[in-house]
């Protein structure tokens, strides 16, 4: 068997004595799809921020390709090939749709940084709004350019938080497709963390947290993968 892409290690985080991830190990192997589910208060976030790097765990490591991401700064985190997204829409307030989704490109040194992140806008619906800027967007609109951003460098590994959330059906299902096509012509590797049925249905696997513990991982019927 091949090594996992993604490893976690007796992953652990407390808040004033109240343990909020409880020791979790996890192995992904390269191309799988995980949707991560579990009720408020069971640790999705906590773990998933442990994930991504922007909470610092008390005990444990997160590894990519068996190099430890702890601790790692998020540009170093990028240039491995992992790219994330949050409930929390994080654009750049100075820039356009267009020019948001267009910096990691252009970081990249992709030639046709503008026309890739013009494509990218249509695939999310948001063609027409291509030079607005994120003041003079909806939050679910703000959320698309996120989603965009993330997977414009074809990632190997994609952390994406609630990425269909506050999206009507219709909208969701271009964001699903988004990822699905990463997950396909790439074999990229997809944490997902949800709410939505519709998305987690379509994962290869389905991780249950629960009190900080994974009490569930069961493979689905989906065509995730």
């Amino acid at each position: 068997m091949s090594a996992p892409v993604l490893e976690t290690r007796g992953l652990a985080k407390s808040f004033g004595g109240v343990q909020a991830v409880a020791g979790v190990d996890l192995a992904m192997p390269r191309g799988e799809i995980r949707a991560l589910i579990g009720p408020n208060g069971a640790g999705k976030t906590t773990f998933f921020n442990m994930l991504t790097g922007q909470l610092k765990a008390d005990a444990g490591e997160v590894r990519f390709k068996g190099e430890r991401l702890s601790g790692l700064p998020p540009h170093a985190v990028w240039r491995l090939g992992v790219s994330r997204t949050f409930q929390i829409t994080a654009t750049f307030s100075s820039l356009t749709a267009l020019e948001n989704v267009a910096v990691p490109l252009e970081l990249g040194g992709e030639p046709d940084a503008l026309e890739r992140a013009r494509a990218l806008l249509g695939d999310v619906g948001l063609g027409e709004r291509a030079h607005h800027y994120p003041v003079q967007l909806s939050g679910g609109e703000q959320q698309r350019v996120a989603v965009a951003r993330a997977v414009a460098r074809r990632p190997m590994l994609l952390l994406a938080d609630e990425p269909t959330g506050n999206l009507d059906s219709a909208t969701g299902k271009q964001i699903i497709d988004l990822l699905l096509a990463l997950n396909r012509n790439l074999g990229s590797t997809l944490v997902l963390v949800t709410h939505d049925p519709a998305l987690a249905a379509l994962a290869d696997r389905v991780i249950m947290l629960r009190d900080g513990r994974i009490v569930a991982d069961d493979m689905t019927n989906g065509s995730g993968g």
